[in-house]
Parts: structure tokens; sequence; C-alpha cells
């Protein structure tokens, strides 16, 4: 590998980086937003505390246009042999979508924004749990 190539990987990987954060900021933000309404609004078990790992954050494309990103983490957890036991799924403007994650019970969970479920024109900010296509 040459050193100019050497260069763009390096400054491409920081770049990454970079986007990374921003998004996690961004959810820890919404997260801190949706903590403000939480007594108006019933709680749903979401997913446990584990420690995570991000093993991937990569473009969501659809017909060749980039619609958003994805982000993968795994639990450090020895006992499963998943690739991947929680994801993120966000629109360009780094709004959360949905998420989907395995319980303590090795159950797969999804919440989707209930805007899009409910086939609004915009994101309410609230993730509802759905199993099986029905909303719980």
């Amino acid at each position: 590998m040459t050193f100019r190539n050497k260069i763009y990987v390096t400054i491409f990987g920081i770049l990454e980086f970079i986007a990374v954060l921003f998004f996690l900021g961004l959810v820890a933000a919404r997260a801190a937003e949706a903590s403000d309404n939480a007594g108006e609004q019933e709680i749903v078990a979401g997913p446990e505390q584990h420690e995570m790992r991000l093993v991937s954050f990569d473009p969501w494309v659809v017909e060749g246009e980039v619609m958003g990103a994805v982000a993968t983490y795994v639990y450090d957890d020895v006992t499963t042999e998943r690739p991947a036991d929680y994801w993120e799924l966000y629109d360009k403007q780094g709004d959360l979508l949905a998420v989907s994650w395995f319980d303590r019970f090795g159950i797969q969970r999804t919440a989707v924004d209930r805007g899009i479920l409910e086939e609004k024109d915009r994101l309410e900010g609230i993730l509802v749990v759905v199993l099986t296509g029905d909303s719980l």
C-alpha cells in the first residue's frame, strides 16, 4: 500500500469515528429528551443493560440511494454466537427510526418509531415495541 493510500485510509477511519460519535451523541440527546416526558407515558422495558461493542456502522442503501445508517453492536457475552445482538437504524438526519435487541431469554425484540407504525408524515420520537408485526 502506498503512502498516499495509507493517508486516505487513515483519514477515512477518523471521519467514520467522528460520525459514530456524532450519532451516539444524538441518541443520548434523544434519550434525555424522552426522559423529560416519561411521567406522561407508560414505560416498556427496553434492552437490558449490557456491555456492548460497536462492530459496524454502515450506510443504509436502498436501490442505490443512501437512506441513513445502521449501527450494529455485540454484547460482551461469550455464551452467544450471534453476529449481532443489538442494532439501531437512523435516517439521513440522524433520527433514530428503530432498534432491535435480544432479551435475556434470547428472544429478539424490535421497537419502531410510532410515526412510522401509524404511517404519519413525521417521526414522533417515541419507540413502540412490536412483536411479529403487531405493536404491543
